[in-house]
This record gives structure tokens, sequence and C-alpha cells, in this order.
């Protein structure tokens, strides 16, 4: 996947704005609660078949990277 090609969109006519994977209509806010109530990577892909595991892991990396870069800021 391009490091600079985008992974989320958040636009009014979709989901009125409400961030989403980019070409999709799931919501990241989705696919970060499948996560806390334990579910996996793979149980999220099966339930929601448009997000391609490659946009999934590189959301998971892109949050990685912002939440180490506040952390050394700190």
């Amino acid at each position: 996947m391009p490091a600079n090609e985008p992974l989320i969109h958040s636009d009014p006519e979709i989901m009125g704005g409400t961030p989403v994977f980019v070409g999709t209509r799931v919501p990241v806010q989705t696919f970060v609660e499948y996560l806390e109530r334990g579910h996996t990577l793979d149980e999220f892909l099966d339930h929601f078949p448009s997000v391609r595991r490659e946009r999934a892991v590189a959301v998971l990396e892109l949050a990685k990277e912002m939440l180490l870069a506040r952390a050394h800021a700190a």
C-alpha cells in the first residue's frame, strides 16, 4: 500500500461526515470498537468484507505511530 494513499475519509455526504475507511461506508470507530470488545482483526474483516486487510493494518500502524510520537513528546 503506497504511503501517500489515504486510509480514512470524512465527507458530509457519506455517513454524515463520520470518518470511514476510504472506498467504504465502514466507520473507523466500528473497527476500534470491535477490537476493544476483544474481537480479532479476522472477525472484523469477515463482518466488513469491503475493508481490505492491508488498509485495516495500516490504520493500526498509523494509530501506533501517533501514540508513540505523542508519548515521546511528553
